[in-house]
């Protein structure tokens, strides 16, 4: 009996450290106020960096609207911040490599949205909610041997 007893407790015990481990995140940002992430998507990997500001996105040392000239790649870009309702709030710094710019503009999205995630933990939510919090895994298939592409075969020939 006092076994069992001492069994209730001890989970009793784990279940408060566990409730008081996940009860409540705080911010994750450096000495400069900014929160650091790293997005991928493709062949594209973006460091970014997020601090509180004016709303204003540089991209390799580029505007946005200069960087991704066509305005369906600064949509995807800006959606994490219509999401958490921080429009015109955050200074966005990045640096991104390889990939094309689709592929790049949703790696750059991918680490805003971590990057506001560890800036306001409230705002995790919203995020995962709307999915941009993990990474989309779809990348280009390889070429086999024997076939024209990964998956069109040569041309059929009768004779």
């Amino acid at each position: 009996m006092a076994d069992l007893q001492d069994l209730k407790e001890l989970t009793g015990e784990a279940a408060a450290v566990a409730v008081e481990a996940t009860e409540e995140r705080k911010p994750v940002v450096d000495d400069l106020g900014r929160s650091y992430a790293t997005g991928k998507r493709k062949d594209a990997v973006a460091r970014v960096w997020v601090k509180p500001g004016s709303g204003k996105i540089t991209v390799n040392g580029r505007d946005q609207e200069t960087y991704f000239a066509r305005p369906t790649l600064r949509l995807i870009v800006n959606q994490p911040f219509q999401v958490a309702g921080r429009e015109n709030q955050y200074d966005v710094v990045a640096t991104v490599k390889g990939g094309g710019l689709s592929g790049q503009a949703g790696a750059v999205k991918h680490g805003i949205s971590k990057a506001l995630q560890l800036a306001e933990p409230e705002l995790r939510a919203a995020l995962k909610a709307a999915g941009f919090l993990t990474r989309d895994s779809r990348v280009v298939e390889r070429k086999k041997y024997g076939k024209a592409k990964a998956r069109r075969s040569f041309q059929f020939s009768k004779r």
